[in-house]
C-alpha cells in the first residue's frame, strides 16, 4: 500500500468540497482509516474500490471489530466484488452515506473502539 499516511488515529474535524480535516492536516479525496493511520484511497466512487487499495485491512484485521463503509452523498450498497472479498476475509461491515459514517467513526473511534472505515469523498 502506497501514498499519503498519516499514522495514529485521528477524530475528522471538518469534510467536504472533495475532501477531510483532521490531524491538523486537511487531505483532498477519499480516505481508508485503518487502526495504524489514516491513507489516501485513490477512489472517487465506492465501484472504484479494489482489494489492491485496501489490503491493510486484512494486514490489521486483528485490530478491528468492524468496517464502516461510507458510499459518498447516497447511500448505496456496497459492490458486490467488495462485499465478497471482505466477507471472504471475514471483515464485518456496514454501509452508510459519507456524512453518516463519518459521524458514526468519530463517535466510535472516540470511544476506543477498534473501527476501521473506508470514506468515499464528498463535495
Amino acid at each position: 500500500m502506497q501514498g499519503k499516511f498519516l499514522p495514529g488515529r485521528h477524530l475528522i474535524t471538518k469534510f467536504g468540497d472533495g475532501g477531510f480535516y483532521f490531524g491538523g492536516m486537511s487531505h483532498l479525496g477519499s480516505l481508508l482509516i485503518l487502526p495504524s493511520g489514516m491513507r489516501a484511497l485513490g477512489a472517487e466512487v465506492l465501484s472504484e474500490v479494489q482489494p489492491s487499495m485496501i489490503s491493510g485491512l486484512v494486514d490489521e484485521k486483528t485490530e478491528i471489530d468492524f468496517l464502516l463503509i461510507g458510499t459518498g452523498k447516497a447511500i448505496a450498497p456496497a459492490p458486490k466484488p467488495l462485499a465478497d472479498w471482505l466477507k471472504s476475509h471475514a471483515i464485518s461491515f456496514d454501509v452508510m452515506d459519507t456524512p453518516a459514517a463519518l459521524r458514526t467513526y468519530n463517535v466510535v473511534a472516540d470511544e476506543g473502539r477498534r473501527v476501521a472505515a473506508i470514506l468515499i469523498a464528498v463535495d
